[in-house]
């Protein structure tokens, strides 16, 4: 992105804080629970996959222990990213009246799905704080220096989601098809991705595979500081590569295909 668009979606902050806070209160508008569901739908998943691998398998080993933190921790930055992708991809269509009336930088209705996720991301952080805390009482977890790694593990989530926004957006515009296929993509990306299962319990002909995946290393820090387990550094490596490729990516892909995407919606 050149200086004068940087410039320009920094002068629209004060627009961007206003279409974030519009979208959070559509969302729950009509919604009895509210920001609630944020919470109760990656608890109901963790607590079914723990009753499938820890209960009914027998295999709590599938990922650090303690199992149920371990899959809540994973579950949490999964939602945020996979409505991510799916709300960036059709940010353009769903906002096409405002995006073709207005000279607001276009990036911008992708960057508002990002941080409004963002948000209800942060707002369901309570109630991992919360079973952090009951399993520290318990003295089945523990914490570690590399909490301090939290923020870059937030940064590159926040920023490859802008550069796969960024890519599918205009995509979606054109070519009709594109939602079906991220609805497909992100269904087979949740078991490539380390959410579930730790990536030491992968064979390791597959494992360097899951590394090209951003959010294996993402899951790797947000994980460190809550489990004694070993860092793994290449797949965190392979995240930062992959988040700075998309970004470009995804910024000459929106930039070429502006004109053509304006044209038709």
């Amino acid at each position: 992105m050149d200086t004068g668009r940087l410039k320009a979606l920094w002068a629209r902050r004060e627009i961007l804080q206003t279409l974030v806070r519009r979208d959070l209160r559509v969302r729950y508008a009509r919604s009895v629970l509210g920001y609630l569901w944020t919470i109760i739908d990656p608890l109901a998943m963790a607590f079914i996959y723990f009753m499938i691998f820890a209960v009914i398998f027998k295999r709590p080993d599938a990922g650090h222990h303690p199992y149920f933190l371990f899959l809540l921790v994973g579950l949490l930055a999964w939602q945020w990213f996979s409505s991510s992708v799916t709300e960036t991809s059709r940010a353009l269509l769903s906002e096409a009246k405002l995006v073709r009336s207005t000279s607001l930088p276009r990036e911008l209705w992708v960057i508002r799905v990002v941080i409004a996720k963002g948000v209800e991301y942060l707002l369901s952080l309570p109630i991992l704080v919360a079973f952090a805390i009951f399993y520290l009482v318990t003295g089945e977890a523990s914490l570690n220096w590399r909490l301090v790694l939290l923020p870059i593990g937030f940064a590159l989530q926040f920023l490859v989601q802008i550069g796969i926004g960024l890519l599918l957006a205009p995509l979606t515009v054109l070519v009709e098809d594109t939602q079906r296929v991220v609805r497909i993509i992100m269904r087979m990306a949740f078991y490539c991705t380390p959410v579930i299962y730790s990536l030491d319990t992968v064979p390791e002909s597959l494992r360097m595979v899951l590394w090209i995946n951003p959010m294996s290393g993402v899951l790797e820090i947000y994980r460190a500081g809550l489990f004694d387990e070993p860092l793994v550094p290449q797949p965190i490596i392979t995240s930062v590569v992959l988040t700075l490729v998309s970004l470009v990516v995804g910024l000459t892909v929106f930039k070429r295909l502006e004109r053509s995407v304006l044209k038709e919606i």
